[in-house]
C-alpha cells in the first residue's frame, strides 16, 4: 500500500516537475524575445534579460528533477 502511493505521489511530483519546467522554459524564451527587440530599439533590456535566463535556467533545473524523479522509483 505504501508503495502505491509513493508512486502515486512521484508521478505526481514528476507532472509537476516536467510541466512547470516546461512552461518557465517558454516563458523565459518569450521574455528573452522582447528583451532583444528592447536591446535592438535602444531601450533598457538588461533587466528584463536577467529575468529571461533565470526563467529558462530554473526551467531546465525541473525538468533535469523530473527526469531523475521519473528515473527512480
Amino acid at each position: 500500500m505504501e508503495n502505491q502511493r509513493n508512486t502515486s505521489r512521484n508521478r505526481l511530483r514528476w507532472w509537476l516537475y516536467s510541466v512547470g519546467g516546461l512552461l518557465l522554459i517558454g516563458a523565459g524564451l518569450s521574455i528573452l524575445g522582447e528583451a532583444i527587440i528592447a536591446k535592438s530599439r535602444g531601450e533598457a533590456w538588461f533587466l528584463v534579460g536577467t529575468l529571461a535566463i533565470i526563467l529558462v535556467n530554473t526551467g531546465i533545473c525541473l525538468v533535469a528533477e523530473a527526469v531523475i524523479v521519473r528515473l527512480t522509483k
